[in-house]
């Protein structure tokens, strides 16, 4: 049973190996970028633009994937450049673009723990745009599993982690600004589910390219990267007046970039070899090494509701990856 069709690939088989070991970096690197963000902080807020991040971030991946073509770590394909192919990119790098953003202007609408809970519903439109498009069926067995992984990342974001000095409700990162009420208005409910369908969309158009196009994986990466500079090149520039582009930027910063970058490629792997619902797993499994090292880097205290989180995404994996 293949890894797409919710099969579980062993270890007997160097490529399945591979994969697996792939999968468990990608988990790792989601989970480390809020507390490596953390470490990044001086006198309680980023030195950095956020869009100077994403840039740079985009920029790095852009250049690997030229590097790889060079030196011939994948092929280049025979013949004319298939330049026509690139052209799809752009909606795909304007959907990812409009996510990003979105999530910004949500801030302004609610609180941060409604926000943490209620964007987990992306699970629900990402696995519907994946049965839509790409014409997968899923069954009740691993229609329950989503269920359930929905439910985990609302656990863990009602209050996963919490300050020791500090017992109020949500994100330790609200509760030390002081307690917020729990609201959101109704233009925040809409652009909320605006983002979950774009976010959805996203994912599920981005793989249906991947998979249908008979290019090298680095090609593609090229296309869309390079659609990603010049949008957030222009966002970036759009942006105001505020610090340069490397300004306030620190080691720790450099290393958000490096490892945003190389779990960019990673999960474009996913999307090409694997499926969005693959994906998504990756995202909610790194719940648990984001807790793991922000307690163990931040100070932070888990919950009996990381644990719940916890055994919730271990069901839903064995219900959607397991024997039926």
């Amino acid at each position: 049973m293949s890894v797409e069709d919710g099969g579980v690939p062993g270890l007997g088989h160097p490529r399945q190996a591979r994969w697996t070991l792939m999968l468990l970096v990608s988990t790792a690197m989601y989970g480390a970028h809020a507390p490596l963000l953390a470490l990044c902080h001086v006198d309680g807020r980023v030195p950095f633009r956020p869009s100077s991040a994403v840039l740079l971030t985009e920029l790095t991946k852009l250049l690997l994937c030229a590097f790889s073509l060079l030196v011939g770590w994948q092929a280049w394909p025979q013949g004319t450049p298939p330049w026509r192919q690139a052209a799809p990119f752009a909606l795909s790098a304007l959907l990812y673009g409009a996510s990003n953003n979105l999530v910004i202007y949500l801030q302004r609408y609610m609180d941060p723990s409604t926000y943490q809970v209620l964007s987990n519903l992306k699970i629900g439109s990402t696995a519907l745009f994946y049965c839509l498009c790409l014409r997968h069926r899923l069954s009740a067995r691993q229609g329950l599993a989503l269920l359930l992984l929905m439910a985990a990342g609302a656990c863990y974001a009602a209050g996963g982690l919490q300050d020791p000095g500090n017992t109020l409700p949500g994100p330790p990162s609200a509760a030390a600004a002081g307690p917020m009420p729990l609201h959101i208005s109704p233009l925040g409910l809409l652009l909320l589910i605006l983002y979950c369908l774009i976010s959805g969309l996203s994912s599920v158009y981005t793989e249906l390219l991947m998979k249908r196009q008979r290019l090298p994986l680095a090609l593609q990466n090229l296309f869309l990267y390079t659609f990603g500079v010049l949008l957030n090149l222009g966002l970036h520039a759009g942006g105001g007046p505020g610090p340069g582009l490397l300004e306030g930027f620190s080691g720790w910063a450099a290393l958000v970039v490096l490892s945003q970058a190389l779990n960019g490629l990673l999960m474009s792997a996913v999307m090409k070899h694997g499926s969005s619902i693959t994906r998504l797993f990756v995202v909610s499994c790194s719940l648990v090494v984001n807790a793991v090292l922000s307690a163990a880097l931040l100070q932070l205290q888990l919950t009996a509701a990381f644990f719940l989180a916890t055994l919730l995404i271990g069901l839903a994996v064995r219900l959607y990856y397991g024997s039926r």
